[in-house]
């Protein structure tokens, strides 16, 4: 067998060990590299690894590793063909955990994946990336929100992280084509929701797809929640930018903070229920963030884009009536009408005021004549 191919059948099959999750395969690859000696290695050596693992069936997985049965490594052998036919494709690979090209950050986690597969660019995979996340629900502001942040992140040099699905991630990866990771939660050769296909297709030609699933997976509810911890672990902090209460962007949040990466959350109307998981972020100590100068400061102290000062001057301008006007609106979108009243100003007024801010680029008009806010 080819050596590559042996590698790549060794990675395979410490990914696939039953009894042997990431966690377990990231203390046994700190204490031996190879995982072909993983494998030949004293079964009390590796009860003495993997007694450091919580909640492990030690003798479970000392089994799974010395003594597998043969049907099994049959199997594995058939995937490891399969994989190495898929990766010898142009724009294909498989990234293992040992390689040198193997993100930094994401091997800083306490369970990265032992085994990737690739599409596109894997350089991205190693470049300094924000995650940024939210609602499949998303309201259109939403979805305008996250492809304008991510478009001016990208345009500040960094690599916008985000997982594939409708909405919001959608979005940020259409504002950022060009210096996108799609992390998935199926294999890699699956495409899901297919109503992302073309968009999964410009991904793979200009930016990078990931998955740690064997081709063929089919996509599982409990493969998004695990596939949420590469996301944050490739990501230097994780903007969320519309949740509700209970969403799996919710999740990607915590992780990120249990992994020590910066959470960040777009604050949202108290009325609208997209806004409540923000809300939530933000009252257990997300950071509030109005703009991408905002993230950037975040991720990067000091390297805010050379557009920001202009903006923060052009706000400060902003004085008598047209300041307070802005403060009324604060993070509570609503009708010219809603505005006079909460600001105190006249009506005619009031929408004279509105369009200043819009020409002047500091609100924006929705459809049904609701004017945002767009930054402090």
């Amino acid at each position: 067998m080819p050596g590559r191919q042996r590698d790549a059948a060794a990675w395979l099959r410490l990914a696939e060990t039953p009894h042997v999750g990431p966690v377990a395969a990231k203390v046994l690859l700190d204490n031996e590299a190879d995982p072909a000696k993983i494998f030949a290695a004293d079964p009390q050596q590796l009860a003495e690894w993997l007694n450091e693992v919580p909640g492990c069936r030690t003798d479970a997985a000392v089994r799974a590793l010395r003594e597998p049965p043969r049907p099994w490594l049959d199997q594995i052998a058939r995937m490891a063909d399969r994989a190495m036919g898929w990766a010898a494709q142009p724009g294909h690979s498989l990234l293992a955990a040992g390689d040198d090209d193997y993100p930094a950050l994401l091997k800083e986690i306490v369970d990265p994946p032992v085994l990737l597969y690739i599409e596109g660019d894997r350089s991205l995979l190693s470049r300094p990336a924000v995650g940024v996340v939210g609602a499949r629900k998303a309201s259109a502001q939403g979805m305008a929100h996250a492809e304008q942040f991510a478009r001016g992140l990208s345009e500040a040099g960094l690599v916008v992280v985000s997982g594939l699905a409708l909405g919001i991630d959608a979005a940020a990866h259409r504002g950022a084509l060009s210096s996108t990771v799609a992390v998935i939660g199926a294999g890699i050769d699956v495409t899901y929701p297919m109503r992302n296909l073309a968009l999964r297709r410009q991904i793979a030609e200009q930016g990078c797809i990931v998955s740690e699933y064997p081709l063929g997976t089919p996509p599982r509810p409990e493969h998004f929640p695990k596939r949420n911890r590469i996301l944050s672990g490739l990501s230097l902090g994780v903007l969320v930018v519309e949740a509700a209460e209970q969403s799996g962007s919710l999740i990607t949040a915590r992780l990120a903070g249990q992994q020590g990466r910066d959470v960040m959350a777009i604050p949202g109307s108290i009325h609208s229920p997209l806004a409540r998981g923000c809300h939530e972020l933000l009252r257990n100590g997300a950071i509030l963030v109005e703009s991408v100068a905002h993230v950037l400061e975040v991720v990067q102290p000091g390297t805010a884009c050379n557009g920001a000062p202009h903006k923060v001057q052009r706000t400060a301008a902003v004085q008598g009536e047209l300041a307070k006007l802005l403060v009324a609106i604060g993070h509570d979108p609503g009708s010219a009408e809603a505005l006079a009243y909460r600001s105190g100003l006249p009506l005619p007024d009031t929408q004279g005021h509105l369009l200043a801010l819009e020409l002047a680029g500091l609100v924006e008009r929705l459809p049904g004549g609701i004017y945002q806010r767009l930054q402090n």
